[in-house]
């Protein structure tokens, strides 16, 4: 099993030292979802929102997640990156805001935790941009889809199985 890198040798966190590695292209992607009532939904497909493009802010948001990473997340690394393309997929049939978000960079480290935040920043300011109208949505599934470059490389994940039947599952309430 690999040694977790964010630790040293006398078991405290540290930024991990990357001044030793080559710069090359990284590449990350990464995707989650947001399910909400169908009558939301339509307002989305139907920009009706009543604060606006709901799509059309989270995409900002989301690129905004990635760039600002390492001010979330303590031991991540400041990266300047290339490229941060988001894509959001409706599916009426399951009432879900599918965000995916692809990011990259020519450097030291991975861009894995900038896929991640974008996901999640874009998928909360769904949220927020519909709150006032569906306050039981959920967001799940979020997860890297795979990753190049570095000196680990390649790395596509498994399809995702779905719930896991060790796991408890999503806390419910009467609004679900």
């Amino acid at each position: 099993m690999p040694t977790l890198t964010h630790f040293d040798a006398a078991g405290q966190a540290h930024m991990v030292d990357v001044a030793g590695k080559p710069e090359t292209q990284r590449r990350a992607r990464a995707t989650g979802t947001i399910r909400m009532r169908p009558e939301t939904l339509v307002r989305v497909e139907a920009g009706s929102a009543a604060k606006g493009d709901v799509l059309g802010v989270a995409r900002i948001a989301a690129i905004q997640g990635a760039k600002r990473t390492a001010d979330l997340i303590p031991l991540c690394h400041p990266l300047a990156l290339t490229r941060v393309a988001v894509a959001f997929e409706l599916d009426g049939a399951a009432s879900t805001v599918r965000c995916t978000v692809d990011v990259e960079t020519t450097g030291r480290t991975g861009v894995e935790m900038e896929a991640l935040v974008a996901v999640q920043v874009g998928l909360a300011t769904v949220y927020d941009m519909l709150k006032a109208v569906d306050r039981g949505m959920v967001m799940d599934g979020v997860r890297v889809l795979e990753k190049h470059g570095g000196r680990s490389g390649d790395w596509v994940a498994e399809p995702d199985p779905g719930p896991r039947a060790d796991w408890p599952g999503p806390a419910t309430t009467s609004e679900d």
